[in-house]
């Protein structure tokens, strides 16, 4: 498709990047005209159709939403239309989502060049499955289902918890409301008397523009702790597949999940002490520094990390205001780059940055405000992790005809309460 055929609104066109974990499609869609689609046809879709990539994320799988909006394929997907008198839509996306299904979708793949591995569509159309009859087919993506809709309100719920935490965050130190208010003599809104006698109440001049009396002027750099990391060697199988989490950028948490409580390679304590690489505690802002830059996580649990990122410690001992401060680093850093390419973070990026900076006691009230919040999108990040292993061990039962019904239906109710 010729790129000035996309337009900020019509028809969503659904690429390899759409496609995740859980069933809803993610990221921004591209769109073209209506015109365009239907001078398309073969490639737009209806609500149940499957989506899957015959090139790049060879045995990812999407499926269609019935939202009001119209879709079509990019010309990196192919699609299935189930045929509905005989399967399910949504047991058929289940089904390639276990690993009898995956692996049915990578072996038939075929090399077509650098860097790219093909499904033919031929080859999906010859994939075969033994087919309960509709109700059960029915009865076993309900089970999945409510496994799904219970891990996607537990995300919406942090996206939620981490909106009241950035909205708190910019209010404090963006906006400076609680100032704003003592100088119009009214008592900061929600906040105690303790804590609103810690912010002055007035401003002063700085090379910032006003900022709150008595605040410091300085580099981000200044506020925080820098370590580095690193990769144990690769060659050594004694340095992988240990206990403890490994993190690159690829385990980058959601912008609102904020925390990584898991990696998808973990060393050893040999790999640990025979690299570069540290142990950062849990409370460690991570950002990464190149490649994929700009990317947050802030580690619920002990882990080691990899020479493309930092780790920063607040010097006062904060956790929170270090994460929303590097948050806040990022869009400035981003809007600086004015659309072009922002490829490297490096300790002189840090130093190149100011920052009105409070006294400790206001940085430490903040993450006392905060951390019940905090606390829960951590706990419900964990709750989720427990649902998906649920679902991933139960997936493959459920459709083999290993695990009755009944018998996951009371999986269900131990997990879900």
């Amino acid at each position: 498709m010729k790129a000035d055929l996309y337009v900020p609104a019509g028809v969503r066109v659904i690429r390899g990047n759409n496609l995740g974990e859980g069933l809803q499609l993610k990221g921004d869609f591209v769109h073209v005209t209506s015109g365009t689609a239907d001078s398309l046809a073969s490639c737009c879709l209806t609500p149940g159709d499957l989506v899957f990539p015959h090139r790049g994320n060879i045995g990812e799988v999407g499926i269609t939403p019935d939202d009001g909006h119209r879709y079509m394929l990019s010309t990196s997907l192919m699609k299935l239309s189930p045929n509905r008198s005989k399967v399910d839509p949504l047991y058929l996306l289940y089904f390639f989502k276990s690993v009898t299904g995956r692996a049915a979708l990578l072996m038939n793949t075929s090399q077509v060049g650098t860097p790219g591995i093909a499904t033919p569509l031929k080859s999906l159309r010859g994939i075969e499955l033994a087919l309960p009859p509709l109700g059960i087919q029915r009865a076993i993506t309900a089970i999945l289902q409510a496994l799904d809709d219970r891990i996607s309100l537990l995300r919406e719920t942090n996206a939620t918890l981490e909106a009241i935490a950035q909205a708190l965050f910019k209010s404090w130190f963006v906006d400076f409301d609680p100032v704003r208010a003592k100088m119009e003599g009214r008592t900061p809104e929600g906040m105690d008397e303790a804590t609103a006698a810690l912010f002055p109440d007035g401003f002063e001049t700085s090379e910032l523009g006003e900022v709150p009396r008595g605040w410091l002027v300085q580099t981000f750099r200044d506020t925080i702790q820098i370590i580095g990391g690193g990769t144990p060697k690769t060659s050594n199988p004694d340095f992988w597949g240990g206990d403890i989490p490994w993190f690159s950028v690829v385990d980058a948490p959601g912008a609102s999940d904020v925390f990584v409580i898991d990696t998808e390679k973990h060393i050893t304590e040999a790999g640990l002490y025979g690299s570069s690489t540290k142990l950062l505690p849990a409370g460690t802002t991570i950002i990464s520094a190149r490649g994929t830059v700009g990317k947050l996580a802030l580690t619920g649990r002990a882990m080691a990390m990899n020479q493309s990122c930092y780790g920063l410690r607040g010097k006062v001992g904060d956790t929170f205001f270090t994460y929303f401060s590097a948050t806040r680093l990022v869009q400035q850093l981003q809007q600086r780059a004015h659309g072009s390419v922002f490829d490297t973070i490096t300790q002189d990026t840090f130093s190149g940055v100011h920052v009105a900076y409070p006294q400790a006691p206001v940085v430490q009230a903040f993450d006392t405000a905060v951390d019940a919040l905090m606390a829960r999108i951590r706990e419900n990040l964990f709750q989720a992790q427990t649902l998906s292993t649920l679902r991933d061990t139960l997936l493959p039962r459920l459709i083999s005809g290993q695990l009755s019904l009944p018998e996951a239906q009371i999986e269900l109710k131990k997990a879900i309460v």
